[in-house]
């Protein structure tokens, strides 16, 4: 080829990215649905839905990143579970409206292409998508030299999934009284990390690998638990109850997100004592010091779904959800209001 530049001297190495793509083949393959009708590598996913069990069906699509947790991967080279958190904030999302995930994609952008670092993050991805039922249908990966510092990298994706129009969940059924059953987080999911490194890293200057009594885990292990994925749990719930509305607790925490799913004139009452937070929060509380309306808004606070039921239901389906492995408690109901959300 002559002795000119070449692509490799610009910082892009197209042979790791093949070899980081042969490497990740076979985490897609783990995860595909009969429904998958290619394998990785083609310009576009083939997905082949079907539809006879739906009189209308109707797709329903979300998009979501990682944020600043990805600071925490870094600095401690664990790059296994941010993949996780991707796809834990796109398919959460779109179940609220009742939706069966059904197919994921990714996009990876990395300072200088490493074929295990983007097997590892991958990984995660992977899983995520076994998790949540769905197949890892494709993606994409950029090597970006002098955008991304070597060993940084930025990931997001999007979920598509399906619902029948008739059972499209949207909150206009919530009436007073009705019960608010709350889903436990794992700990801070993928929200609120700024706040969170702001606090423990640069002003109390706690270190990330060492080992924390409060945490029973070391700061970074402690930020680093993947986002709860509530897609088999609250699937099975939509099967066997009348869920009224649902919401994915995320940026904003209960204040910014259930308003969302309450017709006019509503409001949620909750009362904090009906569930244990868990210790990431009080410490960031106690060691910011952050105001506890502030803390609300910003985390999830150790909720990390909500679901309303009319209270005659409500016990059954917290039984129901226990029982399947997803810790839930009643923790509010709905009041006459302003389309609030008042914390007790």
């Amino acid at each position: 080829m002559g002795d000119g530049l070449d692509y490799r001297t610009a910082g892009v190495n197209i042979d790791a990215g093949e070899e980081a793509v042969e490497r990740i083949k076979g985490l897609a393959r783990s995860t595909f649905r009969p429904e998958v009708l290619q394998g990785l590598g083609g310009f576009g996913g083939l997905f082949a839905p079907k539809f006879s069990s739906m009189k209308e069906p109707v797709l329903v699509a979300g998009c979501d990143g990682v944020g600043t947790k990805l600071k925490i991967a870094f600095a401690v080279g664990k790059h296994d579970t941010v993949g996780i958190d991707c796809v834990a904030m796109c398919v959460n999302d779109i179940l609220v409206q009742g939706a069966e995930p059904l197919f994921f994609l990714d996009y990876l952008a990395v300072g200088k292409l490493e074929p295990a670092q983007v097997e590892s993050v991958l990984a995660g991805v992977a899983e995520g998508c076994r998790q949540a039922g769905c197949a890892l249908l494709g993606g994409e990966m950029a090597e970006m030299p002098g955008f991304y510092p070597p060993g940084e990298y930025d990931i997001a994706g999007f979920a598509v999934g399906m619902v029948d129009k008739k059972s499209i969940i949207d909150g206009a059924a919530v009436r007073i009284d009705d019960a608010v059953i709350g889903l436990a987080s794992t700990g801070i999911h993928s929200n609120g990390l700024s706040l969170a490194r702001k606090v423990l890293l640069e002003e109390a200057g706690l270190v990330m690998t060492e080992f924390q009594s409060a945490f029973g885990v070391t700061v970074a292990e402690e930020l680093l638990k993947p986002t709860k994925i509530y897609v088999k749990p609250v699937l099975g719930a939509l099967k066997k109850f009348n869920i009224k509305g649902m919401a994915h607790i995320t940026g904003g925490g209960m204040p910014g997100n259930l308003p969302r799913i309450l017709p006019d004139g509503l409001a949620v009452e909750i009362d904090s004592s009906t569930w244990s937070v868990p210790s990431i929060f009080k410490v960031i509380q106690e060691l910011g010091p952050v105001n506890i309306d502030e803390m609300f808004r910003v985390f999830n606070m150790g909720i990390g779904y909500v679901m309303i039921i009319s209270e005659a239901e409500s016990e059954d389906l917290i039984t129901y959800l226990n029982n399947s492995g997803t810790k839930a408690s009643r923790i509010g109901t709905v009041r006459k209001g302003k389309n609030e959300v008042n914390i007790l």
